[in-house]
């Protein structure tokens, strides 16, 4: 299991098996990076998946703690974990399914989605690693499925993010991404939620299935 992963089920099952419980005060960055060997962008990301479960909080200037909603969820941690899945079978689903709900999302999304996306857009964009910007990339494709507001479409993106966090798609994704390729990918998610929020369906379809191909191409020369 590679060190980022390693982290993130350590950190799980401490929550699962409640050693940490609510208010808890978890690690410093610092000292996560010295005991897992990981570089602090490494360890963000795992902090920031967590967070963006809601199962941790942080404040500016105090720390990171386990959330006060941590029992309410806990029952969605005792989920199976999503099994290995290949980047051709994931890249197949997404061809399906994401432009599959775009008419959804410019039937459905509201002005606080929109802003979300941008937002995922912006931390992309600032990302200073990799790990980062497959963050935020992940992410903006997730918030997208959330602007459906269809329940059903968030927990199929939750479990095809969390395929994303697999060691295999990772290892396609260093070997891919140059950074005229990351400039690329960043330009056609402008694009994209561009046309979400101007409600074009048609050209929204357009930069969804581009931006497929696109990835698709670049990870698996096809």
């Amino acid at each position: 299991m590679d060190p980022s992963a390693l982290l993130r089920e350590t950190l799980l099952d401490k929550l699962k098996s409640g050693i940490w419980r609510a208010g808890h005060r978890i690690p410093t960055e610092r000292a996560l990076c010295a005991e897992y060997g990981l570089g602090r962008s490494a360890v963000r990301r795992v902090l920031g998946q967590l967070k963006a479960l809601g199962l941790i909080t942080q404040t500016v200037g105090s720390g990171t703690y386990v959330s006060e909603r941590i029992a309410a969820l806990l029952p969605a941690l005792e989920a199976p974990a999503v099994a290995a899945v290949s980047p051709a079978e994931l890249m197949e689903v997404r061809m399906a399914l994401e432009p599959a709900i775009v008419e959804m999302v410019i039937r459905n999304a509201t002005p606080a989605d929109f802003t979300r996306m941008a937002q995922c857009c912006e931390r992309a964009e600032q990302a200073r690693s990799l790990e980062d910007f497959e963050h935020w990339d992940g992410l903006l494709h997730e918030v997208i499925a959330e602007a459906a507001h269809n329940s059903f479409v968030g927990q199929v993106f939750k479990l095809m993010n969390q395929a994303r966090m697999q060691g295999e798609w990772g290892m396609l994704k260093r070997k891919s991404v140059t950074p005229e390729r990351r400039a690329a990918y960043q330009q056609e998610h402008r694009q994209l939620v561009a046309a979400l929020r101007e409600r074009d369906l048609e050209r929204a379809l357009e930069c969804t299935r581009g931006h497929l191909q696109h990835v698709q191409r670049n990870l698996l020369g096809r």
